[in-house]
């Protein structure tokens, strides 16, 4: 995975916050915009938005292919998984490359 070149700042409070949007989302995402204080730090503002549509992605793709290929349970538990690993990495403090999801929240200028 790809890093940005210059490290952005973050208080473990910003830590916490990405990991929960993450392994919480999309409901932590939502919460995040919702509160002024936390939807304009550059840590969280980096992570939340792809968080959230990762989020997204997860739950509709399970829920369009378990009743049709009765696979979407398995969509859902790798996807959770992958959440899990990303919120540990942001908890760390990295800022992490989502393929696809980084580039598109990037050129929406979130």
């Amino acid at each position: 995975m790809q890093q940005p070149s210059s490290p952005i700042e973050s208080s473990s409070d910003d830590r916490l916050w990405a990991l929960l949007a993450y392994i919480l989302s999309p409901l932590v995402p939502i919460i995040i915009l919702l509160m002024a204080d936390k939807r304009e730090r550059p840590f969280l503002k980096a992570h939340n938005i792809q968080a959230l549509i990762l989020g997204a992605i997860i739950a509709v793709l399970s829920s369009v292919l378990s009743p049709v290929l009765g696979i979407g349970c398995v969509i859902w538990i790798i996807g959770i998984v992958y959440e899990i690993f990303l919120g540990l990495k942001a908890n760390k403090g990295e800022l992490v490359e989502i393929p696809v999801i980084s580039n598109f929240v990037r050129q929406q200028g979130w």
